[in-house]
């Protein structure tokens, strides 16, 4: 079956004033919407993927036949990554992270604010294009990273709760070349129960 565009969850008005709508109905309709495109074409070359998931694809990118893999990697990884990335923010409400995801926020990183920092840090220091993530690992614990490109913790093996896109399309629009500016803003429609449920599912 070919992979289709998932809508977004909500208005793409919903995340003003911290990400503009112009800015999430291009990120949604023309980037993501090439994602998806490039990936089915790409699988046409490669029937046998056709049963694979979305989540098949990238934990055995290592599989994929070499002819396609690059096509494969880059698209289904942009596939994959954004339809996390609009399910992980909402309208701003100003909720932080409770339960068993504060507890390892706490235990990982001393709180809140430090995981913030090292986070935003992740996604300032990613040279060119790509995207920071909150990774948790099979004993809960709670570690940062930054992939290149649309890689993702999943073709490592890793099960991510929380990421960011650091693509210039992401953010150029509203804040240029300010990157660390669209992430702090970005924190305001961090959607922490469903980071909270990604934290919980095994």
């Amino acid at each position: 079956m070919a992979h289709t565009l998932p809508a977004l969850p909500y208005a793409p008005d919903a995340l003003e004033p911290h990400i503009d709508a112009q800015t999430m109905q291009i990120h949604h309709d023309k980037h993501h919407q090439a994602y998806v495109n490039n990936l089915n074409a790409a699988i046409e070359k490669a029937p046998k993927l056709a049963s694979w998931s979305l989540d098949d694809i990238c934990r055995n990118i290592a599989k994929v036949p070499e002819a396609v893999r690059g096509a494969v990697r880059n698209n289904g990884g942009g596939h994959w990554n954004h339809s996390f990335f609009w399910t992980i923010m909402h309208k701003a409400d100003g909720s932080e992270p409770t339960g068993a995801l504060a507890d390892a926020v706490k235990s990982a990183f001393g709180d809140l604010a430090k995981m913030r920092e090292q986070f935003a840090a992740a996604g300032v220091g990613r040279f060119g294009s790509g995207w920071a993530w909150l990774v948790a690992g099979n004993d809960g614990k709670l570690t940062i990273e930054s992939t290149p490109n649309q890689d993702n913790p999943l073709m490592d093996g890793k099960r991510a709760v929380l990421g960011l896109d650091v693509w210039e399309h992401a953010y150029y629009l509203k804040y240029q070349n300010k990157r660390p500016d669209y992430i702090a803003a970005w924190w305001n429609v961090v959607n922490w129960g469903e980071v909270a449920k990604r934290y919980a599912a095994k």
